[in-house]
């Protein structure tokens, strides 16, 4: 079985060398250089080789090597609020995304910043490349250009590790018997490498595990055994991911492309915590659960195959974050950082890394940067917001080791979970119903990047200037705060309690 992401990838390298304007060795240096964006949905950010994961990805690995690895690159603590400030550079409560649709709240339904789509407050990448003179295209929509002598944007968005875990049947057995050791000796292993590789300091101490979740020993045989088959499942689906995605590297290479492609990777958000089985027999309807059991296979043999509805659960949700705390869905580091690999024309110090804190939002500044396009905000009499992103070009240059100085600040906010990020310094309020305190609390993320210790006691000034950007990036962002989402609905909120610290 292969899904529709990967058996579009062929379809994707064809379109690209059907393409007159890619660029050969002999004029690389002279035209602007080609995009390739690969967005991974749902990804652990330990899961990678080269972030300290045992998961084979030869082909990212192989990126890193040549490209530069960032260790401290913030998301959205979701999918689709991600995917808006990737393609608009601004905030997602600006670019239509404040809240996922299946949550919103009366008082934010109809709001802007809450349309649920990309708004006409904020101008596309990809509408902004396009001007600039290059082809645009996901997956299949390539055909049109074929006649242009055009340079090309690529966005190749994976569902791939998105639950339902799905893998080609001859990949189903690649990782069998490798996590019969559980989750907790895997946090410790993953978190051994990535100190070795120095993604982490050597003396960084991991997030402790959430109460609710097992220790692997007290489980029975029979639940380590389905437990272990499900990252089984999980590590080959995203092997099988890298594989496709060498796939796309191997063919630019061999058409010459590849020299004058940017390629930029990195996930969406944090591991996926929740188990759709579990959720649909703890809150859903009746009539509900009789369709999903009438048309899933949930039988353990079937599992990765078409039919079936399986993912791994918050136990594994956190190795995959390991040493972070929390995972998708929080505005916490486990939620909102995501391994970053850039590689290709400009970019120099190849195989290093660089922990300065980046965001989501700065990918589109530095796309404008490279196509040499102005931003549709400089000329639209406040129409259109500007971009609220930073430009990577000097950074990946390696003219600079930053992009923001100590002044600098970004929020967050998701489900009525809030933080700002202020240099090294961060303040986060999880709600009660989120597992957390309900109360800001203070973090030295240079420190302490796993969130461990509170210092709001301690530096009560640093805390008051947090607390007052955050309501100044609320006012500024239009967050419309509300009873509503996964951590407040009825009994969805008790499974996030069931997380909590």
């Amino acid at each position: 079985m292969k899904s529709n992401a990967f058996t579009t990838l062929a379809t994707l390298g064809a379109a690209m060398l059907a393409l007159p304007g890619v660029v050969t060795p002999a004029n690389a240096q002279t035209k602007k250089p080609n995009i390739l964006l690969i967005i991974a949905d749902d990804m652990g950010y330990s899961d990678l080789g080269c972030f300290g994961g045992e998961i084979k990805t030869p082909n990212l690995d192989r990126l890193a090597q040549v490209g530069r690895r960032f260790t401290s690159f913030c998301v959205g603590p979701t999918c689709s609020p991600t995917r808006s400030m990737l393609l608009s550079g601004c905030d997602n409560h600006v670019a239509g995304l404040g809240n996922m649709a299946e949550f919103l709240g009366p008082q934010q339904n109809g709001k802007p910043g809450y349309e649920g789509h990309l708004n006409a407050r904020v101008a596309s990448i990809a509408s902004v490349m396009r001007d600039t003179g290059y082809a645009n295209f996901i997956m299949k929509s390539v055909d049109e250009h074929k006649a242009d002598a055009k340079p090309f944007f690529a966005y190749l968005s994976f569902q791939a590790v998105h639950s339902p875990f799905a893998v080609p049947d001859d990949w189903l057995d690649k990782y069998k018997g490798q996590y019969d050791m559980g989750y907790e000796a895997l946090r410790v292993a993953r978190l051994a490498r990535m100190q070795e590789l120095g993604i982490v300091g050597k003396d960084v101490q991991p997030f402790p595990r959430l109460p609710k979740i097992p220790a692997w020993d007290s489980l029975s045989s029979e639940q380590r055994k389905l437990s272990a088959r499900r990252m089984e499942i999980y590590a080959a689906m995203l092997a099988n991911m890298d594989y496709h995605i060498g796939r796309v590297l191997d063919h630019l290479k061999e058409s010459g492309q590849l020299d004058n492609t940017l390629v930029i990777f990195f996930s969406d958000n944090g591991s996926e915590p929740t188990e759709l089985a579990t959720l649909v027999a703890s809150a859903f309807s009746a009539d509900a659960k009789e369709w999903f059991m009438k048309n899933f296979d949930q039988r353990p043999e079937n599992w990765g195959k078409k039919g079936s509805a399986v993912d791994y659960g918050a136990a594994w949700a956190e190795a995959g974050s390991v040493p972070f705390r929390m995972f998708k869905g929080y505005v916490a580091e486990g939620g909102i950082r995501s391994p970053l690999i850039i590689a290709g024309p400009g970019v120099k110090q190849a195989g290093s890394i660089n922990d300065t804190f980046l965001h989501v939002m700065d990918i589109a500044p530095t796309l404008c940067e490279l196509a040499g396009a102005e931003h549709p905000s400089k000329k639209s009499d406040g129409k259109i917001a500007q971009l609220q992103g930073k430009s990577l070009v000097s950074l990946l240059a390696g003219k600079s080791e930053a992009v923001r100085g100590d002044r600098d600040w970004v929020g967050w906010e998701m489900f009525g979970n809030r933080a700002v990020r202020r240099g090294d310094w961060k303040i986060l309020n999880l709600l009660r119903a989120a597992g957390g305190t309900g109360e800001w609390q203070l973090f030295n993320l240079k420190a302490d990047p796993a969130e461990t210790h509170d210092l709001a006691k301690d530096n009560p000034n640093q805390l008051k200037e947090l607390v007052t950007l955050w309501d100044e990036y609320a006012k500024n962002n239009g967050v419309i705060l509300s009873g509503e989402g996964p951590f407040m609905r009825g009994k969805e909120a008790s499974v996030a309690e069931d997380l909590g610290d």
